[in-house]
């Protein structure tokens, strides 16, 4: 009991056949394929269905699947109402959070853990799942919600729903690259938390619910909106690098860098950080690469740090332009599909997750009568 490891840092609690980190390659594969090769071959739509089912689909499964996918976009009027009435100034993780468990409630076949029924849950959730981020986004806008257009692809039809137009090929193809970056990342804490949850028996949509709450947190999920904050706060390439001084001389927590399990930098950044720079082109921004770069050689040269997956991420969604506190629910838009493999992989060969605790409170005494 004496050899506590605090974050369980170091800690195998499960085996996987979903992802694997390889630190000693800096490399990151998906059933294993590499992600970057992923990104550049496939459409997320074909990563999803290797993810869910273990290897890359041929033309027939992919049609199969992409049709799966968007009969099941359309969210109920009941649910539009609720997402209408959240409190305006509700974060949109926790009305993302709230919709899920809703759509739990509604799911006909929420508390079958059969591995057909969680499959055909995991499409629903992953067609649901943009539609409910979009008119969400609507929402808070003052605008009215957009159903989804089945004639579109994944991608395509969730810039019309946020936007009701769809962008040029190059920044779909940006997005399209983020998703498959996103979707899936080992036992990261809302992968984990998902399969703590789904240990105990509870149903996929639980699993889930509480997924996002861990995924809300700035040292998870929430990276990708703090780096946009700070980029937005430092203002020009000419203060980025007294900026960052500044949070180092204070010992303030810098968003957007270093990595848990990475030892030479995160390996999705050099592919997420070049369609960061080809949408920048696209909206012909120059000043903020300018100040992501000052800001990177600065970390590099004072503190030996390299930056992760959000510090591309969440400027390349700013310039897309998606609200910043949107960036999140973005992620789960893509991570859906890998939380929803690793539920269907725990119930495979479930054995309850409890792990034990080293007790330093109070010693044993008793009441006093007094």
């Amino acid at each position: 009991m004496s050899d506590i490891k605090k974050g369980l840092i170091g800690v195998i609690s499960d085996e996987t056949k979903v992802s694997e980190v390889m630190p000693e390659i800096n490399s990151l594969t998906y059933r294993g394929y590499a992600v970057q090769d992923l990104c550049e071959n496939c459409k997320f739509e074909e990563v999803a269905y290797l993810i869910l089912n273990n290897d890359l689909p041929n033309k027939k499964q992919l049609k199969d699947f992409e049709n799966q996918e968007k009969i099941n976009r359309r969210i109920s009027n009941n649910l539009k109402n609720i997402i209408r009435n959240y409190p305006k100034n509700a974060h949109p993780m926790d009305t993302t959070r709230t919709s899920v468990s809703y759509m739990g409630l509604e799911d006909p076949e929420v508390n079958n853990n059969s591995p057909e029924a969680n499959y055909r849950k995991s499409i629903r959730l992953m067609a649901k799942m943009s539609t409910i981020v979009a008119a969400s986004f609507r929402v808070k806008r003052g605008e009215n919600i957009i159903d989804p257009n089945n004639d579109l692809g994944f991608c395509e039809n969730f810039f019309h729903m946020c936007f009701g137009k769809i962008p040029s090929k190059e920044v779909v193809k940006a997005f399209d690259a983020s998703m498959t970056l996103y979707a899936e990342h080992s036992f990261n804490a809302s992968t984990f938390t998902s399969r703590v949850i789904s240990s105990s028996l509870s149903d996929l949509h639980g699993a889930i619910t509480g997924a996002i709450a861990s995924l809300k947190g700035p040292l998870h999920g929430g990276a990708n909106e703090a780096v946009a904050h700070m980029i937005k706060e430092v203002g020009s390439a000419d203060k980025a690098k007294d900026f960052i001084l500044s949070k180092i001389k204070k010992k303030q927590l810098i968003m957007g860098f270093g990595h848990r399990v990475y030892r030479n930098g995160d390996s999705r950044v050099p592919t997420m950080t070049k369609y960061y720079h080809k949408t920048a082109k696209y909206y012909q921004n120059t000043e903020l690469p300018k100040i992501s770069k000052v800001l990177e050689d600065t970390m590099l040269k004072e503190k030996n740090i390299k930056p992760n997956l959000d510090f591309p991420a969440g400027p390349t969604y700013y310039l897309m332009g998606f609200d910043i506190d949107f960036f999140t629910p973005i992620f789960i838009v893509s991570r859906i599909t890998g939380w929803c493999a690793h539920v269907m992989e725990q119930f495979e060969n479930n054995k309850l997750i409890r792990p034990l605790s080293k007790y330093i409170g109070e010693p044993l005494r008793k009441v006093s009568n007094n």
